[in-house]
């Protein structure tokens, strides 16, 4: 996974929108916590939507 919280943000949503149907999914197939891609992308200013399944600006 990107380390840098842009190319993550567009990793990881680009990956939800296409092949998971929740971020526990992509977590789990990636071998990280949800957890750890929600700080992640928190502190950048993102935050995860569950019912669109995806990440945006806070």
């Amino acid at each position: 996974m990107p380390k840098d919280p842009v190319m993550l943000l567009s990793y990881v949503n680009t990956q939800l929108r296409d092949n998971y149907a929740s971020l526990e999914d992509l977590a789990a197939s990636n071998g990280v916590s949800a957890e750890e891609i929600t700080e992640k992308l928190s502190a950048a200013g993102f935050v995860y939507m569950a019912e669109q399944n995806r990440f945006v600006a806070k």
